[in-house]
């Protein structure tokens, strides 16, 4: 089973533009309400596959998107920020 994981935004905006930088780098993504457990600004997140978060990181880096951060679910089924 595929590990997937999110991207919270506190913005509409930079949720939006990172939409585009994704999909335009082939990178398989979907729109998703922000979780309640997740504390955002923003109502969306993205979920992208796990093994792409290399490129994922280095996409945010240099297009300087500002995110809330990137999460991961445990075992527990709680979300926990992955460390950049």
């Amino acid at each position: 089973m595929e590990t997937w994981l999110l991207i919270a935004f506190d913005s509409t905006q930079q949720a939006l533009r990172t939409e585009m930088l994704l999909e335009y780098s082939d990178i398989e993504i979907d729109l998703f309400p922000t979780p309640k457990e997740v504390t955002a600004g923003c109502a969306l997140s993205i979920l992208f596959p796990g093994k792409e978060l290399p490129i994922v990181v280095k996409i945010i880096k240099e297009e300087h998107v500002e995110i809330k951060g990137i999460f991961s679910k445990n075992n527990l089924e709680q979300y926990e920020n992955i460390e950049m």
